[in-house]
């Protein structure tokens, strides 16, 4: 970019990380981290201009951020967003940073609107930090109780009797899964109230026990992890329900 598109870019950023962490539900703050005391390249004078295009960005969208002095990289200053879990743990997570120098070193250079040779300013940044510990932080601030959108497995259908109830489960696992809702039938040889507190022990958010009331009636009763009632409604109401759910992030 050019020099004079680094608040406007690093303003636009800042809203994206705004708008990934809000869909699951993710406090932050942010910290602007400046120059190291020794171990760094460039000029003061670069350096400063740098870190006052940082706090100039967070202002621009309304953003407060905290100083941490000397923690910048080698090669430019930084925001640093410290995610807070549900048991307000802080994560270090995404960055944003701003580097004046590494375009010299690269030798990399734009031709302006006069025609002349001008070098750009270079962006670094990272939403996540590294994906897996992200799924980590997740796991930490859900407690293994993923939303609904987010569970590996949305929906265990728990058939009473294999004999009269498999076929019924696995034709509506079939009707879900053609709908891209994940499901799972436990079809093991156990008894039916240690299958749904397994169910509950792994959190999945809805549980359908199939019994003969549901085959005749197509009334499915549908446990939803967290909630000690049972909801009586039918399978086209159940799946407009948790498609609704999915599609609006549980919001």
């Amino acid at each position: 970019m050019r020099e004079d598109q680094i608040v406007t870019e690093i303003s636009k950023l800042i809203k994206l990380f705004e708008e990934v962490y809000s869909v699951f539900n993710l406090d932050y703050h942010i910290e602007l981290s400046t120059r190291p005391e020794k171990k760094y390249i460039g000029d003061i004078k670069t350096w400063e201009i740098s870190e006052k295009a940082l706090a100039d960005a967070c202002r621009a969208v309304g953003r407060d951020f905290k100083i941490n002095p000397g923690d910048g990289a080698f090669y430019g200053p930084k925001l640093d967003f410290k995610l807070k879990d549900s048991m307000n743990r802080i994560w270090q997570c995404g960055t944003i940073q701003l580097d004046m120098f590494l375009p010299e070193r690269f030798d990399l250079f734009y031709i302006d609107e006069n025609g002349e040779k001008r070098r750009p300013r270079m962006l670094h940044r990272a939403i996540f930090g590294s994906l897996e510990r992200f799924i980590g932080i997740l796991i930490e601030h859900y407690g293994g109780a993923f939303p609904t959108w987010l569970a590996p497995v949305q929906v265990k259908l728990i058939p009473v009797k294999n004999e009269l109830h498999l076929d019924y489960a696995t034709n509506l696992a079939k009707r879900l899964q053609a709908l891209d809702i994940r499901v799972e039938i436990d079809s093991r040889d156990e008894k039916l109230g240690y299958k749904i507190r397994e169910a509950q022990t792994k959190k999945i958010p809805y549980q359908l026990v199939i019994g003969d009331n549901e085959v005749n009636s197509e009334i499915l009763a549908v446990r939803q992890y967290g909630k000690n009632d049972t909801n009586t409604l039918s399978v086209n109401e159940f799946i407009n329900n948790i498609l609704d759910e999915i599609k609006n992030l549980g919001k």
